[in-house]
């Protein structure tokens, strides 16, 4: 029996998905589509609030989409589930913080697994590149999130060359929010994930819909959209307990208890 491409565990509030498939963590579609399914479980858990994706591998986060699958007739657009490639990429409504922890090697499709996180925090030997070039095709959804993510020019000598990125210079862009020892990349993830897990879930909820639903749109009818509830994470969470508790805290100068209604 050939050893599962992923496990994952939850700890109170905290789901935790660690990549464990061969050398190096590649992606095929079946794996991508088995984690579509634990990320869209973990979206429609109310007792889960947070995320985090790892790897076991001590070289590679991942090398991303598994050419020995696609040697074997596995095409670029395969079904990759519902939440595309590496069960992130373009899961509906997912309004849960996101963290991903990368050591070692993250390698295209793998980069593009990060990318599809709310917040990336690096090993000092994390080195991240998009190779997809030099094999003549596209890393679409890089493509699309990088030039958001850091400058233009970078974004693009990056796309363009498939050259590799340290940590400290991801760091340097913004790519990610912390590069750690790799000892302890794991512990940190952890603890930033405990952090917001104790936080505002129904803020985390608007927060990342208004970004997500608002690109694209003029600033002032996103505005207008926040101030007419018209997203329903924000309706929420204006008639909700957290609301008033939040400005309650505030006056009384405590720490402000949130129950997520």
């Amino acid at each position: 029996m050939s050893e599962p491409p992923f496990r994952f565990s939850r700890s109170g509030a905290v789901l935790e998905v660690t990549l464990t498939r061969g050398k190096a963590n590649a992606i095929d579609a079946e794996t991508s589509r088995l984690l579509g399914g634990v990320f869209a479980r973990f979206r429609d858990d109310p007792d889960l609030r947070v995320a985090l994706l790892a790897s076991g591998n001590p070289r590679f986060f991942s090398a991303g989409w598994d050419l020995k699958a696609a040697a074997a007739g596995e095409p670029p657009d395969a079904d990759y589930g519902v939440g595309g490639f590496g069960g992130l990429q373009a899961l509906p409504g997912l309004n849960k913080p996101v963290i991903a922890a990368v050591n070692g090697m993250c390698v295209g499709g793998g980069f593009e697994m990060a990318l599809a996180a709310d917040l990336i925090l690096a090993a000092e030997d994390a080195r991240f590149a998009l190779p997809e070039i030099r094999a003549g095709t596209l890393a679409d959804a890089a493509t699309l999130k990088l030039p958001r993510r850091i400058p233009w020019h970078v974004a693009m000598d990056l796309l363009f060359t498939g050259r590799w990125m340290d940590a400290a210079e991801a760091r340097q862009f913004g790519l990610v929010s912390e590069v750690v020892p790799a000892a302890g990349l794991l512990a940190r993830a952890r603890e930033l994930a405990q952090t917001l897990a104790n936080g505002p879930s129904l803020v985390f909820a608007a927060i990342k819909e208004v970004a997500r639903e608002s690109e694209g749109l003029a600033f002032a009818d996103a505005l207008a959209r926040i101030a007419e509830r018209r997203y329903p994470s924000v309706a929420r969470l204006y008639a909700s307990r957290d609301q008033a508790e939040g400005a309650r805290a505030f006056a009384e100068k405590r720490p402000p208890v949130w129950k997520g209604y």
